[in-house]
């Protein structure tokens, strides 16, 4: 059986970046990139969710090295 290309892209949205929350904001300004989630890592750097895997494919190829592979802390949630 062979596999269908639907068009849609299998880049994760999530990327987390060695670079802090107004840098990313204004990457994804210029290069026009909607974000869905931002938050700062506890370790430093930023996680930033995009709304689609394109624009998260454009922020990631601005970033190059800056972007964190691998696992990260995160903040907990707190519902106040």
């Amino acid at each position: 059986m062979s596999s269908i290309d639907l068009g849609i892209s299998s880049t994760s949205r999530a990327i987390n970046i060695a670079a802090d929350r107004a840098h990313v904001l204004a990457t994804c300004r210029t290069k026009k990139a909607s974000i869905s989630a931002i938050e700062d890592l506890p370790a430093g750097g930023t996680r930033v969710v995009l709304t689609n895997g394109d624009d998260a494919a454009t922020v990631r190829r601005a970033y190059g090295k800056k972007v964190i592979t691998g696992s990260v802390a995160r903040t907990p949630f707190a519902r106040m």
